[in-house]
């Protein structure tokens, strides 16, 4: 013990009586009671708990205020601990993020990852209680194996439009079954220095059976243990067999517990190892247990038979056809009750008032569905997302489909997986994914698409190995389709549709690189007598149109926008926000508009896109991309104009376009080539900072 927390093996205090990166510090003199302390002293311990592999302890808050004349004070805190043998809990723990204009950052500097979410509200009437919403609230999940990190928070406007309710902004990383966010959170954290976080733990950096070999370090040293391997990480950790209790990292730890001592029988008890066993007297029958059928009279049982014996016919008959209907009634009263918590009502309402909408193709029995994807086993899982997880499915025809399993958590969303369902089956076109149908008779909707086998353009673009990976051939003919897909649903669809969401990540491929826009969770119908709606803001930065980011307001033009950036992605092969050495993050909109107006093209373009176009055809791409990215609406060419420019410059070198800039074209390469100024996301005066990760919904 160490005040008035167990410190049980392979912890412990002092020499010897731990294991090598669980050593504990007592601190008896600054504290009464006595408080334990990780290693040498740093980080206190509120709780070590054996059997589950965890540790509770505290860390500091970082917070960004601000008084009402402007004057400001922050603190940015770093977690740097862990060793080997400690880990921040994936599964227990969060970033979170609270206040009304505050934009949290997360950072594990030594493996350069990234991660954080913004908040944006101007009244606590926005702020629902109980949840972590995104609004005065925002979280995020972090990666396995995190042993340090460092915490920033900032605002956009100094706290002006919310101040008199929350001046402050504050970012940690905490346990979330200890986290229960409300407006009074404010005011509770002013006051608060440190939060509890949960770490995982694990013996060594092998699994349970490479660590076997070695029974000399093998730390699973109880007759009755068995090992189990660690799921944040490498490592093993060990537990009592089931019957045991105790220390399973000591020899003779797992003790066998006496579940007779609890009288779990009526007449008589054996306690056996792991075990125990229930007897009746020889006059009596059963079981013998309390919660079973106990122990009862020989003589009670003759007088049940011969009782039961005449009615039994009769009964057996009666609760057959009874069951029969009872069953049939519960399963159609259990598929209406799914079929109205999934939004059947209004998706029927929905569907109904789009006129000239073609219907849902077909409705899936969940046993259909159950059986094409071996009851959802893993090896079936294709991706999971925010939104639900993607299964692969086989249907009886042996036609294969991808089956989205919604993430319901609450009734508000249900209106997002409706808003899908709606958009996509106003949708016929070859390069829109095609939904198949859907079902609503299980737990959590779902919906059954076309299957896409080759994966993402974001794969292709940016994933390990997979740089040059495009032809330039491939990357133009990638960015047509997507472009008349977007312009097909801005213009030719029965009620305009603007897709909110346009990245690589939502860009399929299949066997022949023909692309397919899908994920339409955020898109909205919008009739043709409305030129823009007011939103949430939605999206992914790095994507989102900066006027739709201040205004709120979205039209067809903020899905042009986000289909620029995808085209400087083909161009560049970078990603959309890129670090530099000084771990700022730079906009590569900003920098390819930079780049171009400089004359520095050829410093920004993929070495395969150089090496494999004219430079009439490369500057009159990079010229399109950068209307797309106008940051003022009315700049912005139409999704059509767009494809229509694309289509005629895959089809001809000698485009309008290409022979109106020819010569310019010539100037910046050649520019570019003489330029000795800094390299793209190094000396570049624009520092438009813009965390790439998703905005909460």
């Amino acid at each position: 013990m160490c005040g008035n927390v167990s410190i049980p093996y392979p912890f412990g205090i002092g020499e010897g009586c731990f294991l090598e990166g669980f050593e504990i510090t007592c601190n008896n003199k600054s504290f009464n009671p006595p408080k334990p302390f990780l290693g040498g002293g740093s980080i206190d311990v509120e709780e070590i708990e054996l059997p589950q592999g965890l540790v509770v302890v505290y860390h500091h808050i970082a917070r960004d205020c601000y008084s009402r004349n402007g004057s400001s004070s922050n603190s940015t805190f770093a977690f740097t601990t862990l060793g080997q043998a400690l880990r921040f809990s994936t599964t227990r723990n969060k970033f979170v993020a609270i206040g009304c204009d505050t934009m949290g950052r997360l950072v594990d500097e030594e493996s350069r990852f990234e991660t954080g979410c913004l908040s944006v509200c101007d009244s606590a009437s926005y702020i629902t209680n109980g949840t972590c919403s995104g609004i005065g609230c925002c979280e995020a999940v972090i990666p396995e194996e995190l042993r340090s990190f460092r915490v920033h928070v900032t605002s956009f406007q100094n706290h002006t439009t919310c101040w008199d309710f929350n001046p402050c902004s504050y970012g940690f990383l905490a346990d979330e079954r200890r986290l229960n966010f409300s407006f009074d959170s404010f005011s509770r954290l002013a006051n608060k220095e440190r939060i509890a976080v949960t770490l995982d733990w694990a013996i060594g950096d092998k699994s349970c059976e490479e660590a076997r070999n070695n029974q000399t370090s093998f730390a699973c040293k109880a007759k009755h243990s068995y090992c189990v391997n660690s799921t944040n990480g490498r490592g093993y950790r060990c537990n009592c067999s089931e019957g045991f209790e105790g220390n399973p990292y000591l020899e003779d730890g797992c003790l066998d517990v006496d579940e007779c001592a609890s009288s779990p029988c009526v007449e008589k008890c054996q306690n056996t190892p792991g075990n125990y066993s229930c007897y009746c007297p020889w006059h009596m029958y059963g079981d013998g247990k309390k919660n079973g059928s106990g122990c009862k009279s020989i003589s009670k049982l003759l007088h049940w038979v011969l009782s039961a014996g005449f009615g039994l016919l009769f009964l057996a008959v009666l609760s057959s056809l009874l069951y029969l209907m009872i069953k049939k009634r519960r399963h159609i009263k259990l598929k209406e009750k799914f079929f109205k918590k999934n939004g059947g009502l209004l998706l029927q309402q929905q569907i109904s008032s789009l006129k000239g909408s073609a219907p849902l193709t077909r409705m899936f029995t969940k046993e259909e569905l159950a059986e094409a994807t071996d009851n959802y086993m893993e090896s079936h899982i294709l991706g999971q997302g925010g939104a639900g997880t993607v299964y692969k499915g086989i249907l009886p025809d042996k036609s294969i489909v991808a089956i989205k399993k919604s993430r319901i958590s609450d009734d508000g969303e249900i209106g997002h997986f409706i808003n899908e369902v709606v958009v996509l089956s106003q949708i016929n076109h070859r390069n829109v994914v095609k939904l198949l149908g859907c079902c609503l008779e299980t737990r959590v909707p779902l919906l059954v698409y076309e299957f896409v086998p080759n994966g993402s353009l974001a794969h292709h673009l940016h994933g390990e190995g997979r740089k040059s990976s495009l032809s330039l051939e491939c990357r133009l003919r990638i960015a047509t389709e997507v472009a008349g897909a977007l312009g097909y649903l801005h213009s030719a669809t029965s009620v305009p549709i603007i897709h909110r969401d346009v990245k690589p990540s939502n860009i399929l491929l299949d066997e022949n690189h023909t692309a397919k826009v899908s994920d339409f969770g955020t898109s909205r119908l919008v009739p043709f007598n409305q030129k823009g709606l007011e939103s949430l803001i939605r999206g992914t930065f790095g994507y989102v149109d900066p006027e739709y980011f201040l205004t709120g307001m979205f039209t067809d033009k903020s899905d042009v926008y986000g289909f620029g950036v995808v085209l400087v992605e083909l161009l560049t092969g970078e990603k959309p926000v890129v670090p530099t050495k000084s771990m700022e993050f730079t906009n590569l909109a900003m920098q390819f508009g930079s780049h171009v107006k400089e004359g520095r093209l050829l410093k920004i373009l993929e070495e395969r896109v150089l090496q494999e176009g004219s430079p009439e055809l490369l500057v009159a791409v990079a010229e399109l991309a950068n209307r797309c990215l106008s940051l003022k609406w009315e700049e912005r060419p139409t999704m059509k104009e767009v494809a229509m420019e694309l289509e005629g410059l895959r089809t001809s070198s000698k485009h309008p376009r290409v022979e109106k800039i020819e010569k310019e074209g010539d100037h910046l390469l050649m520019a570019a080539e003489s330029s000795t100024s800094g390299t793209f996301g190094e000396g570049d005066s624009s520092k438009d900072i813009m965390l790439s990760f998703d905005i909460s919904r």
